[in-house]
C-alpha cells in the first residue's frame, strides 16, 4: 500500500504561529521537503493580509516556486481568495468550509450552508475543471468546541453537496484533536458508503497522543491520502482547544513500522523539522495577532 502525505507547515503550521517567517525561508522549507521526498504541499492561504499578515507573501511564494513536479495547493475560503490562488497558479485549491454554523461563524463569519453555496457557485462558474483543480475540507468534522459531536449525516450531506458540484476529493480535519478514533471511523465509514466514488484524506490534530490509532484504523477503510506538518506546527485559533497538527514525522515512521510505502526518507525528514523549528524561532513576533485558520 502506498499512502501520499500532504504537509501543511507552511500554510496550517505558520498560519497559527505569532511570527511572520520570510518569504525565502519559506522557499527554503519547501526544497527541504521535497529533497525528504514530500511531493505535496499546503504552502499557503489566500485571505485578508490584514488579518493573516503570516500569510501576505501568498502570491510572492507561488511565484517564486522552482519545484515543478510538486504540487503545491493553496486554501481559500470564499469567491475572493479563489480568484487569488488561480491567478497565482497555484496546482490545486482547497475550498473550506466548517461542519459546525459556531465555528464556521467565528472562523469565517458566516453560516455553513451559505458560505458552501457560495463556494461552489464560484468554482462552477470558472470554466475550469474542477474536479482537476479544486478539492474541498471540512474542518470541525467529528467535534466542535462549540457544539460538541457533530452527526455523520451532516458530513454526509456536505460531502454530497461538494460531490455533485463535481469535487470528488474531499478532507475531513479532527480540528480539536480529541475525537475518539471510533467516532472518526464511524463518519469515514458512513460517507464511504453514501458517496460512492468519494476520495477522502484526514486531516488530524493530535491532542491526546491518539491521532496514529486513528490513521491505522483509517488505512483498513482505503483510506490513503493524510495531512501532517513538520514538527507538528499549527492549531486553529477559533476553535479553543484545539491541538497542533500530526507531526510529519511521526506520521512516516508510523506507516512505515506497518509497511506501508511513503517514498519519504526519515532522515532527510528530520532535518527539514529542524530547519522549520528554526525558521519559527527566527521569525518577525506579531504582537497581538489571532490567524485564521
Amino acid at each position: 500500500m502506498f499512502v501520499e502525505i500532504t504537509d501543511v507547515f507552511l500554510r496550517d503550521g505558520l498560519q497559527d504561529e505569532p511570527v511572520v517567517v520570510p518569504t525565502a525561508a519559506k522557499l527554503e522549507i519547501a526544497s527541504y521537503l521535497r529533497a525528504a521526498g514530500v511531493t505535496r504541499m499546503e504552502v499557503a492561504s489566500f485571505v485578508n493580509p490584514k488579518k493573516v499578515p503570516q500569510m501576505a507573501d501568498a502570491a510572492e511564494l507561488f511565484s517564486s516556486r522552482e519545484d515543478a513536479d510538486v504540487t503545491w495547493s493553496a486554501l481559500a475560503l470564499n469567491g475572493r481568495g479563489i480568484e487569488r490562488a488561480l491567478a497565482a497558479n497555484a496546482d490545486q485549491i482547497q475550498v473550506v468550509i466548517s461542519a459546525s454554523d459556531a465555528h464556521s461563524t467565528s472562523n469565517a463569519g458566516g453560516s455553513t450552508a451559505d458560505l458552501q453555496a457560495g463556494i461552489i457557485s464560484t468554482v462552477t462558474s470558472l470554466g475550469v475543471p474542477v474536479g482537476q483543480r479544486f478539492f474541498a475540507g471540512i474542518s470541525t468534522a467529528f467535534t466542535c468546541p462549540f457544539e460538541g459531536e457533530i452527526p455523520a449525516e451532516r458530513v454526509v450531506d456536505l460531502v454530497k453537496r461538494f460531490h455533485d458540484a463535481g469535487i470528488t476529493t474531499i478532507g475531513l480535519a479532527d480540528t480539536l484533536g480529541t475525537t475518539p478514533t471510533e467516532k472518526v471511523i464511524d463518519t469515514v465509514s458512513q460517507v464511504l458508503d453514501a458517496v460512492p466514488g468519494i476520495k477522502l484524506s484526514l486531516h488530524l490534530h493530535n491532542a491526546h497522543g491518539q491521532a496514529l490509532n486513528t490513521v491505522t484504523a483509517a488505512l483498513e477503510l482505503g483510506i490513503s491520502l493524510f495531512d501532517a506538518s513538520l514538527g507538528g506546527f499549527g492549531g486553529c485559533p477559533f476553535a479553543p482547544g484545539a491541538a497542533g497538527n500530526l507531526d510529519i514525522l511521526d506520521l512516516v515512521r508510523h506507516l512505515h513500522s506497518l509497511g506501508v510505502e511513503t517514498g519519504i526518507d526519515e532522515q532527510a525528514l528530520a532535518f527539514a523539522t529542524v530547519q522549520a523549528q528554526q525558521a519559527v524561532a527566527q521569525g518577525s513576533v506579531l504582537d497581538g495577532v489571532r490567524s485564521l485558520s
